[in-house]
Order: C-alpha cells, then sequence, then structure tokens
C-alpha cells in the first residue's frame, strides 16, 4: 500500500510539474518573425503582363511553423508546392519548391522593408543559376512575386516571372 502511494504521489508530482512548464514554455514559431511572409496568406488570382497565370492558395500549417503554397497555372498544365519556414538559428527563411516537371528550388533569405527575398544556386560550374525570387506586400493588398535568374553570379539578371497577386473575394 505504502509503495502505491508512493507511485501516485510520483505521477502527481511529474503531472504537476510538466503541466507548469507548458505553461511557461513559449508555443513554437510564436515569435514575430515567424509571421513575417504571413502577408502571402489566402487565396489569389495571379496575372503577367495582364493575362491569367493560375492560381495559388497559401495556407499556414504544422501550428503556424510552416506556410505551404499550392500552385496551379492557368489551363492546369503545371503546377507545385512549397514550404516555407523562418529558422531561428540562422534567422533566415527558407523554401522548397517542387512541381510537376520533377523540378527543385531550394531558397533562402529574408524579410526587409515590406518584401521577403528568398535565393538560391541550382548546378554547378557553367551550368550554375542563381534564382532569386522578391514577394513584394504592396500597400493595396496584392503582392508582387518577382522571380529573376542570373547565369553570372549575380552579375546581371534576367526576369522569369513577374506575377501580380490579387485575393479572390471569399463567396457568401
Amino acid at each position: 500500500m505504502r509503495s502505491m502511494a508512493k507511485i501516485l504521489f510520483l505521477v502527481l508530482t511529474f503531472a504537476g510539474t510538466s503541466s507548469a512548464l507548458a505553461q511557461n514554455t513559449a508555443a513554437p514559431c510564436s515569435a514575430a518573425e515567424h509571421r513575417q511572409f504571413d502577408f502571402w496568406l489566402g487565396e489569389w488570382e495571379v496575372t503577367a503582363n495582364g493575362k491569367a497565370a493560375g492560381t495559388n492558395s497559401i495556407h499556414s500549417i504544422l501550428g503556424g511553423c510552416v506556410l505551404m503554397e499550392e500552385w496551379q497555372s492557368s489551363g492546369g498544365q503545371f503546377s507545385g508546392k512549397s514550404f516555407n519556414r523562418y529558422d531561428p538559428d540562422s534567422k533566415k527563411w527558407e523554401q522548397i519548391w517542387v512541381d510537376s516537371s520533377g523540378g527543385i528550388l531550394k531558397l533562402t533569405g529574408e524579410y526587409k522593408n515590406g518584401q521577403m527575398i528568398l535565393q538560391g544556386a541550382q548546378g554547378t560550374g557553367e551550368e550554375a543559376v542563381i534564382d532569386r525570387i522578391t514577394w513584394t506586400n504592396n500597400d493595396d493588398g496584392t503582392v508582387r512575386q518577382l522571380w529573376e535568374k542570373s547565369k553570372d553570379g549575380g552579375v546581371s539578371w534576367t526576369t522569369a516571372f513577374d506575377g501580380l497577386y490579387r485575393k479572390v473575394e471569399a463567396a457568401d
């Protein structure tokens, strides 16, 4: 009987301690830096050069630790997904993009002056390309996504995609 009382005491003590620890521990991904890319959240219609380019759906997942993008081109021939997260150790944002052509991009960067700027090198040697994507949080609620590529180590850049995101109004 005495050992049963000891066990009950230990269980209650541990339960109380773990509850107190849980209350004093900040939720993962609750720092302000984790919300820097939230301007991209939502359902979007995307145009490029004034023409429909596709739709994009951006959701917060995994307890607010990850933004998941789901892209679908107009006409449905091309789709892709990205996973975006803030890394508190490096103080950088990371994106991994995969698409229906088998392509993959791995980008890192940061949020500055209303812009999320991520870039990464793909390939090696003379085949190396730097991708740089800038999302601008516009005052009118739109988002501009400018994707640039460099084949000369960042000396010069060409535009791969220049899209304007407009939120899709929720149907009543």
